[in-house]
């Protein structure tokens, strides 16, 4: 049998018990999206703000950046800079967007890089030491998992405090630990006990760790997140947030001590040998931070603070109708089997709504499940569809 024939018998395998995986073409139209000639009510998007569905006429970004950051904030080539940053590609509209940032987190400096997976697949490697150990929940996304493989790492059962506290307990060194949590999980739609942790770092000394991705642009003074919200950013060691959700942009940010960021500007593999991003993508997630700080007010730009309103209204209104007291905008429906998964977002797409089934290894073996994501656009009664839909079917 040939390389090539034993990848197709591979994906076979994958087919027959419901795993395989392929690319769907979607054209987005508002609060829908278009795929074969239809269209579908987009529940599946992490655009938690619906900052991607609104109408941006009277937008004119480098106008903007003219008359808020100055002339010289603006690259007169905004398509790409063709070379690392630490080469050619550190353009102006970095320094607005990491300034933007470090306001929004007084005390911590911001470094930029081009997405989520490489911030956390490369912040572990570039920052352990000798000895040093990394405990992390067992539910944490899998570019954290890829930063810790060349490293000693263990497991926490999932949210469950007392395990890490005795975990840290039989450590001769606990303050050599990295102890990394996400601030809501992707696939859960669950918090970290935030406080708890900071705490525990109190007694223990280890470096703590947040992923941010799924509550950054959503919860806390301005969207700074969670952490900012339960009042322990500055317990934070390594604090990850990233622009492609919330914010409907792509790239993703470290927060962290300025000696800390200076070291990884020589130590982080993802950051020295990666293309920058473009200046028109930073254009974007600069102008969009800069809004959650203080809105302007000007013509097409979007309203951040009245969107994130928006949107923890239906967060509310989702919690009512599930019952749970502490819901988040990710809003899992378990259903066990793989094949099940596939049938019921299946019956939504039939319904003109775009569910996506979630399966191991995104998520753990035998917990295959529907991803309803909010965002700050869907109506009442389209909560109350998608649920009636996952209620006669789940």
């Amino acid at each position: 049998m040939s390389w090539a024939e034993q990848l197709d018998a591979r994906r076979n395998e994958w087919e027959a018990c419901g795993r395989a995986r392929a690319l769907c073409t979607l054209r987005q139209d508002g609060l829908y999206l278009c795929c074969g000639g239809k269209r579908y009510l987009n529940f599946s998007s992490n655009d938690y703000l619906g900052l991607s569905t609104l109408r941006y006429d009277g937008l004119d970004l480098p106008a903007y950046y003219r008359r808020e950051f100055g002339g010289q904030s603006l690259s007169p080539f905004s398509h790409g800079t063709p070379a690392s940053r630490l080469m050619t590609g550190n353009c102006p509209e970095y320094d607005v967007l990491e300034g933007e940032l470090a306001a929004l987190f007084p005390g911590k400096q911001a470094l930029v890089l081009s997405s989520g997976y490489m911030v956390n697949s490369g912040l572990l490697p570039a920052l352990a030491q000798e000895g040093d150990v990394v405990l992390a929940d067992r539910l944490v996304h899998a570019s954290i998992i890829e930063g810790m493989r060349t490293l000693s790492f263990r497991r926490f059962r999932h949210n469950d405090m007392q395990h890490l506290q005795d975990m840290l307990s039989r450590m001769m060194h606990p303050e050599k630990a990295w102890v990394v949590v996400e601030s809501v999980y992707s696939m859960d739609g669950d918090r970290a006990d935030l406080r708890e942790l900071a705490k525990l770092r109190r007694k223990y000394g280890f470096r703590l760790y947040v992923d941010e991705a799924h509550s950054f642009g959503v919860y806390g003074t301005h969207g700074a997140g969670l952490c900012m919200e339960e009042g322990v950013v500055d317990e934070v060691d390594i604090l990850v947030c990233t622009f492609g959700k919330a914010l409907a942009g792509a790239g993703a940010c470290v927060l962290c001590a300025p000696a800390v960021r200076q070291y990884l500007v020589n130590t982080l593999r993802p950051l020295i040998y990666s293309t920058a991003l473009p200046p028109c993508t930073l254009q974007w997630v600069g102008m969009v931070v800069h809004e959650m700080r203080g809105p302007t007010m000007t013509d097409g730009v979007p309203d951040v603070a009245a969107q994130r309103a928006k949107l923890a209204r239906l967060i509310q209104h989702a919690s009512d109708i599930t019952g749970q007291m502490d819901g988040t905008q990710i809003i899992p429906v378990e259903v066990g089997s793989d094949t099940r998964a596939l049938e019921i977002a299946q019956v939504g797409r039939d319904a003109g709504i775009w569910l996506t089934a979630i399966r191991p290894p995104t998520v753990p073996e035998g917990s295959a499940r529907i991803r309803i994501s909010l965002h700050a656009e869907l109506k009442v009664e389209q909560l109350h569809r998608v649920f009636t839909i996952c209620s006669k079917v789940g």
